[in-house]
């Protein structure tokens, strides 16, 4: 039996820092098969931008993921959401040794439990075949560097999609774990940063390259539309986590 899901007409996809990089990606691409977005993030500016260019399918809120009063404003007066992936998150990275408490715990604050907002926003609304698509990254399985509380943030996100996959079911909850990607995140690092992390991620990779932003967006669309994927993880990460 073909799902629903193969088309998208008529289906609202909320993307939290949608104005930007993979989110942009998979606002395009879910307009293009003929659902609708609503864009949130704390830029207006971009979100404008975003929307403007994604045409009528398309509209914005600001939303700051890290303020309860501001994500539940964002779903104040939307009718329906079938869809959800947020992306937007501000943390800091570090060992264990150089870091402050208040800055290792930014990964989880931000990270794990904006989304965890976004999702407890949206339960009312959630139709009842709604998909969700949580953000880690592949640091959840192969650790790189000297980074453990934002590994562990990772890993609680994944956790988090199995956890609900079975409180909502039969709606599907599931998480992205990508690699290192070439696209607006590392482009606003300094260029020696992003070279540095670009080569040490394409050694460490079977397939020996940076991801793109549209080969997340793609993933991302697969578990959107995937009527019997839920509770998992999916590594879209060229193979950095099998070496």
């Amino acid at each position: 039996m073909t799902s629903p899901w193969n088309d998208l007409t008529g289906r609202t996809v909320v993307l939290i820092g949608g104005g930007t990089g993979i989110g942009r990606e998979v606002a395009r691409m879910v307009v293009d098969r003929g659902g609708a977005v609503l864009l949130g993030g704390r830029d207006a500016g971009r979100l404008d931008t975003a929307a403007s260019e994604l045409g009528p399918a398309a509209s914005y809120r600001e939303v700051d993921t890290s303020v309860d009063e501001s994500v539940t404003a964002f779903f104040s007066g939307v009718d329906r959401v079938d869809a959800i992936f947020t992306t937007a998150a501000t943390y800091r990275v570090g060992s264990l040794a150089d870091l402050s408490l208040d800055d290792a715990a930014s990964p989880m604050q931000s990270k794990f439990w904006g989304q965890y907002r976004v999702v407890k926003a949206a339960l009312p609304l959630l139709s009842a075949d709604a998909s969700i698509v949580l953000t880690s990254g592949a640091a959840s399985a192969r650790p790189a560097g000297a980074a453990p509380a934002y590994v562990a943030a990772n890993a609680a996100i994944e956790g988090l999609a199995r956890g609900l996959a079975v409180e909502l079911a039969p709606i599907r909850v599931n998480a992205i774990a990508p690699g290192t990607i070439d696209g607006h995140l590392w482009a606003h690092r300094p260029v020696e940063d992003r070279e540095a992390a670009f080569s040490q991620f394409e050694g460490a990779s079977l397939l020996r390259r940076t991801g793109t932003e549209a080969e997340i967006a793609h993933a991302v669309l697969h578990l959107f539309t995937n009527g019997f994927t839920t509770g998992s993880t999916l590594y879209v990460d060229g193979g950095y986590t099998l070496r």
